[in-house]
């Protein structure tokens, strides 16, 4: 399953990264807008939006980029470790 974060904070990158390989999933996490942003998302299983830490045109671009059909969209308002586990749980089990 292959993964796609959307916010979060910066030094927690290695941490999401780590609990999405528990799962055994494929991740790419994007705290800042980065040149080309919309081209690196590519078509996730499951976009994860954490809205507390990403502005506003970073989750339109983000949400006009995936086809809806196919990918899962989940939106959290807290970036904690317990909130993508939750959702890990929920997605890839």
């Amino acid at each position: 399953m292959s993964i796609v974060i959307v916010g979060g904070h910066d030094r927690m990158v290695a941490q999401y990264k780590k609990m999405c390989k528990n799962y055994r999933c494929k991740v790419k996490v994007f705290t800042q807008m980065e040149a080309d942003f919309a081209k690196k998302i590519g078509c996730p299983d499951l976009l994860v939006l954490f809205t507390n830490t990403v502005s506003h045109k970073m989750v339109k671009r983000a949400l006009d980029e995936v086809n809806t059909s196919v990918t899962n969209v989940v939106r959290c308002h807290t970036s904690s470790g317990n909130a993508l586990n939750g959702i890990l749980e929920s997605y890839c089990s």
